[in-house]
């Protein structure tokens, strides 16, 4: 297990890059307008936002949990739940491609900075320079290779899409299942109890609703329609897991405190899904209703 956790992160940005059809992104490139709200929000609101919170809530909020919020914050949108929920919602499908797409290129470059601005500003060290030597070796060259590959097996890829995401989340599964023994080994837990799971859960699931409403003044600002304003709302309130496990394996390499840095990421995740499934639903019957009463 810990030798996939380790050397299978190449094989999941292999699969990416070999996965994303660049026609698709060339589709949603003209909306640039939604393209800097998302980013933005992307980058900056989301650092902000928490930042704020922990500021006002650092006497609840242990020390050694707050790197993990900012690394949720930090991270690129979601790519595959994105473009689904925009898909269900009757969105604009290609705008959210392009913008989920775009977030995973800049989050490599991004996240590794942001994150490395935080550790200092809190007396914490990330060595920047030998981190982005490893995600160009570990995430950009086979991203890179994917790319370069997808003009041969792209329909190989297509036919075999079901065991493709198969291998992609064991190894996902192998870096989560081997940071959270690590840190149970080390001892990481001992000093917590469920209510930090209970914290999490409630900051997740606010920091999730407080990024969805603020996006909603700038959709209104730049007057988008319907089919943009879901694309933008969806892509901007939401986090990669697939992206964010296998960096925080590189950036933060086999640390104890790993468990502690991802366990927020899984469960804002994990509600985001449930939230904007709901949400996507209601945008889906709304769209229904209104085209049967035209």
């Amino acid at each position: 297990v810990e030798w996939v956790a380790n050397y299978g992160i190449c094989v999941v940005f292999f699969l990416y890059g070999l996965t994303l059809a660049p026609e698709k992104m060339r589709a949603g490139l003209a909306k640039w307008r939604v393209h800097i709200a998302v980013q933005l929000a992307t980058f900056a609101l989301f650092p902000v936002v928490v930042l704020a919170a922990l500021f006002l809530t650092r006497a609840w909020v242990p020390e050694e949990v707050q790197p993990g919020f900012f690394y949720l914050a930090a991270l690129p949108s979601t790519v595959s739940s994105s473009v689904a929920m925009t898909s269900l919602a009757r969105g604009n499908v290609p705008v959210a491609i392009f913008n989920a797409t775009l977030s995973a290129f800049l989050g490599v470059f991004l996240t590794p900075v942001l994150m490395a601005w935080y550790m200092k500003s809190t007396g914490q060290s990330l060595p920047l320079s030998s981190v982005i030597v490893k995600i160009v070796l570990l995430v950009l060259l086979p991203t890179a290779l994917g790319q370069i590959a997808h003009r041969w097996l792209a329909a190989w890829a297509a036919r075999n899409g079901p065991w493709l995401k198969l291998c992609d989340r064991a190894v996902i599964l192998a870096i989560v299942y081997t940071s959270f023994c690590a840190s149970i080994r080390e001892g990481i837990w001992s000093d917590h109890d469920i209510s930090l799971v209970f914290m999490m859960v409630v900051a997740s699931i606010a920091l999730f609703f407080a990024i969805y409403e603020l996006m909603k003044i700038p959709c209104r600002l730049m007057g988008l329609d319907r089919e943009d304003t879901i694309a933008c709302l969806f892509c901007a309130s939401k986090k990669s897991l697939a992206t964010g496990v296998p960096l925080s394996k590189v950036m933060f390499g086999a640390t104890p405190m790993l468990g502690l840095i991802i366990a927020p990421l899984m469960i804002f995740h994990f509600f985001q899904l449930v939230i904007v499934s709901v949400i996507a639903n209601r945008f889906a019957r709304d769209d229904a209703t209104a085209a049967k009463a035209a």
